[in-house]
Formats: structure tokens, sequence, C-alpha cells
């Protein structure tokens, strides 16, 4: 249930006023001269439901604006001369849910059928300028309460788009920003790292062509180049995801575990249950996790074996990651980026991650993400 600034839910505000509505009809009612009593018991009714079909003029503008606008006919020939009061409410609530050209129309056969179940009633007969100025004076209240929906209409609609406009220009500054970020690491780090990486290679191939024994640390920087290169490649294909058109998903996470064995870690990849379509958020979110989770076990957990599972449920999509690495259920995990990334990936979906060393050695990443069924 929806709440207003004031935090009343929105149910019990129309509620509170349907009442007040009902109960100064009613009131209007026992108080006014009618002119005939067999229908009083009538009357009192459609003025109590006229005033209480407005709880529901959020949900139904249109169906509440007939009820109430028979209603007021109704009592108005049972010889209640009562101001249709709901029915202006009514208009309200139609108009500034965009209802316009029904209840214009709808607010014509009311102005021409009140005052023809006023006369049928007997309910007054004061001659011809009396009724002129009643048609007017109900003629400006239709127009005020459609001006005043309209205006509301209009005003909600301008936040919305202020809104709307405020989230795009974010996001596209967020794009811009992301893409200068891959520009600048492109071009400041790429070729350092290449040439490292290259006079590396070259001086260990030279070494072996030579008979020569490789120095340790010539090796290391070796490694340490590859390794660089890698983590910039995927660093800069990060930056440059959009996040609205992924090139990366469920389809792909054989392939991250068959890299993942190419580097010498013995794999695994579990998938149970049935394949339902996901949004592309939950698909990319779930390929970061499997691709963070398995680059952090070949950088720092010395696991020779890691299993991914993946369960696909109608509600949610469940990933687990376990390896035998050199974790503790002792050792106290320090978040680095790439943990923190996947943490608000999954939160901002809405789901759980949990990501600790297990009891019986190794480290364990588990997420679970809903899944919207739409259909």
């Amino acid at each position: 249930m929806s709440t207003g600034r004031s935090g009343i839910p929105a149910g019990v505000k129309d509620w509170a006023i349907a009442v007040c509505v009902a109960a100064t009809l009613l009131v209007t009612g026992l108080s006014g001269q009618n002119s005939s009593t067999n229908l009083d018991l009538f009357g009192y009714a459609l003025l109590a439901a006229g005033g209480l079909a407005l709880a529901a003029r959020r949900r139904a503008p249109v169906p509440v604006l007939a009820v109430t606008g028979l209603c007021a006919v109704g009592y108005q020939a049972a010889g209640f001369d009562v101001p249709a009061v709901a029915y202006l409410f009514a208009v309200y609530a139609a108009v500034r849910a965009g209802h316009r050209t029904i209840t214009v129309a709808a607010s014509v056969i009311m102005l021409a059928a009140l005052p023809l179940a006023a006369l049928a009633a007997g309910a007054h007969d004061t001659g011809e300028a009396f009724a002129q100025s009643r048609g007017a004076l109900e003629l400006a209240w239709l127009v005020a309460a459609g001006a005043a929906g309209e205006a509301l209409r209009q005003a909600e609609r301008r936040a919305e788009e202020a809104e709307r406009t405020r989230e795009e220009t974010a996001r596209r500054r967020a794009d811009e920003e992301r893409l200068h970020l891959a520009r600048e690491l492109h071009d400041s780090l790429t070729h350092q790292i290449s040439i490292i990486k290259v006079q590396a290679e070259v001086a260990v191939h030279v070494a072996r062509k030579r008979g020569e024994q490789v120095p340790e640390a010539l090796l290391a920087i070796r490694e340490a180049g590859r390794e660089a290169a890698r983590e910039l490649r995927a660093t800069l294909e990060a930056l440059r995801d959009d996040d609205t058109t992924p090139p990366h998903g469920l389809d792909h996470i054989p392939d991250l575990v068959e890299r993942a064995r190419t580097s010498g870690l013995d794999a695994t990849l579990t998938i149970e249950g049935q394949r339902y379509d996901v949004s592309a958020a939950v698909d990319r979110t779930a390929y970061r996790i499997v691709q963070e989770s398995l680059t952090n076990i070949a950088r720092h957990a010395a696991a020779g074996t890691a299993s991914v599972r993946i369960d696909c449920r109608p509600d949610a999509v469940a990933i687990r990651i376990d390896d035998d690495g050199k974790a503790t259920p002792d050792t106290i995990p320090v978040p680095g980026v790439g943990l923190l990334g996947m943490r608000e990936r999954v939160t901002a979906l809405g789901g759980r991650l949990r990501a600790e060393p297990r009891s019986e050695g190794g480290f364990t990443v588990q997420a679970e993400l809903p899944v919207d069924q739409t259909s």
C-alpha cells in the first residue's frame, strides 16, 4: 500500500475522505425539507453510497465517476436537494488520472440530468432565474474540480519527467566518465605493460636459447606482465560495459570455467534446474560473479580445484563457487574491490551474497539473484 508524505497509507486517507463526504451528504439531507417521505430511505442510501464510493477513486476513477453521478441524480429525484459534492471529488480524481474526455461527457450529462431530476421531484420551483443561477453555479464547481485535477496531473507529469531526465543525465555522465577512465587506462598503461611483457618474454627466450639458467626474478616479471595484461583487459572490458547490451551472461559461464581449466585449475561446472528467461541485469551479474570468483581463486587462493554450481529456479538464480584454497575458518576475509563490486551488483538486484571461508578449508561465494516472472 502506497503512502503519502505524511506517512499515512493512501487507502486510509481515501476511506477517511469518503466517510467524511458521506457524512456531510447525510447531514445535509437530514437537515433539508424533502418533498416526499416514502422515498426517504432510498435517498439516504444514495447519499451514503455516493460518498463511500470515493474510497475507490484512485483504483477505478471512471466507475466511481459513474456511480457518484447516478447517486446524485437518484437522490435529487427522490426529493433530496443536496449538492453533488461526491461527484465533484470524482471529477477531480478522473481528470487527475487522465480521463478528460469521459469526464467532460459525463459532466455534460450531469448538468442536464440534475435540474430535470430536481424538477421532477418538486425540490424547487422558484422560476427560471433561480434555475439559471443554480446551473451556472454547478458548472463553475465542475470546472473548478476539473481544473484542479488537471493542474495536479500536469504537475505530477512534470515531476516524473524531471526525475527521469535527472536519472538519464546521471547515467550518461557515468557512462562518459567510465569511457574516459577506460581511455586513460588504455593510453597510460597498455603500452608500458606490453613493453614489459615483451621484453621479459624476449629475455627468457634468449637465455634459454643460450642454454643459460633463467633467473627466477625474470620469470616472475614475465608472469607478472602476463597477469597484468589479463587484468587490464578485464578492467577495460568492465569499464566499457554500458550495462544495456551485455556481451556476456549465463550462456558464457562454461567458457569461463574452460579458461580456468587451461590455467591449471581443476574447475567443474554444474547447472541444475530449468533455464528461465531472466533480465539482462541478472544475466550479466551472474556472469560477473563467476568471473570475479574464478579470478580471485587463480590470484589469491592457491587452490587446486574449484566447483561452480548454478541452480536455476522459477524465482531465483542461485550461484555457488567453492575452492580448496588456503583460506581457513579462522581467516578474516578482507573485502577487495572485486568482492565489493559483486556485493553492490547483487544488492542492487535485491539479492543476497555470502563470501566466507569454508569450515573444511577453502573459500565459498554464494549468491541468490531474484528473477521477476512477468509472464
